[in-house]
C-alpha cells in the first residue's frame, strides 16, 4: 500500500511538472510574436493599426506645418477686420498644435517627420482659387475664405478625433490627451468662423452683384 502511494504521488509530480515546463515553453514561443512596450509604456511598433497611427501623425504634422505658411497669405486676401484678426489668432494657435505634435513624438520616442497630406495641400489649394475667383475687398471672397477654411478645419477636426482614438486604444493616453485638447480648439476655431460669417458678412455678400462689381471694374 505504502509502495503504491508513493508511485502515485512520484506520479503527479512528475506529470505536473511536465505540465508547468510545456505551458512555460508555450509562451516562450509566443512572447515575440506578442506586443511589448518600452520602458515609456509606448507599445512597440509591430501591428498595422500602430503603422496606420504613425503614419497619420506624420501627416497631420505635415498638415499643420503647412498651414502655418498658408493661414497668413488668407489673412492678407481678407478685408473684415474680425475675419483677420481670427485668422491671425489661429495661424498662433496653429504654431502650437505643431509644437504639441512634435511633444507627441517625443512621448513616442520618435523623431519628428512629416509626410505629405495631401488632402491639406488640396484643400488649401482650393482655397487659393476661391480667392482667385472672387472680388477683391468684397464681403463675397471673405465669404469664400471663411468657407475655405472651414473645410480645413473640418478636415482637422476629423483627423484630431481619430488620433485621439487609436492613441486612447493603444494605451497612449497622454498623447490622446493632447490631440484631444487640440480637437476642442479647432472645434471653437470652426464655430467662431461660423460666428463671424452668420454675424455681417454672409448678409452683406448676398447684396453684391456681379454687375456691381463689373461696373467697378470699369470705373
Amino acid at each position: 500500500m505504502a509502495y503504491r502511494l508513493s508511485q502515485y504521488f512520484y506520479c503527479n509530480i512528475f506529470f505536473t511538472t511536465k505540465k508547468r515546463n510545456v505551458m512555460a515553453n508555450t509562451r516562450a514561443r509566443r512572447a515575440p510574436a506578442e506586443k511589448t512596450r518600452t520602458g515609456n509604456g509606448m507599445p512597440s511598433e509591430n501591428s498595422q493599426l500602430e503603422k496606420l497611427f504613425h503614419d497619420a501623425l506624420k501627416d497631420i504634422y505635415w498638415a499643420e506645418k503647412h498651414l502655418t505658411q498658408e493661414l497668413p497669405k488668407m489673412q492678407k486676401a481678407a478685408t473684415s477686420e474680425e475675419l483677420k484678426d481670427a485668422i491671425e489668432e489661429h495661424t498662433a494657435q496653429t504654431e502650437e498644435h505643431v509644437s504639441r505634435l512634435e511633444r507627441v513624438f517625443e512621448i513616442l520616442g520618435k523623431k519628428a517627420q512629416a509626410k505629405k497630406c495631401d488632402g491639406m495641400e488640396g484643400l488649401t489649394k482650393e482655397g487659393h482659387s476661391v480667392v482667385d475667383e472672387t472680388e477683391k475687398g468684397s464681403m463675397t471672397r471673405d465669404a469664400g475664405i471663411i468657407m475655405s477654411a472651414q473645410k480645413v478645419e473640418h478636415y482637422e477636426i476629423s483627423a484630431y478625433g481619430t488620433l485621439a482614438s487609436l492613441a486612447t486604444t493603444l494605451g497612449l493616453n497622454e498623447v490622446a490627451d493632447i490631440f484631444n485638447e487640440t480637437l476642442e480648439e479647432e472645434k471653437e476655431t470652426d464655430a467662431n468662423l461660423s460666428s463671424i460669417a452668420e454675424n455681417n458678412i454672409n448678409l452683406e455678400a448676398k447684396s453684391e452683384t456681379e454687375d456691381e462689381e463689373d461696373d467697378d471694374d470699369e470705373s
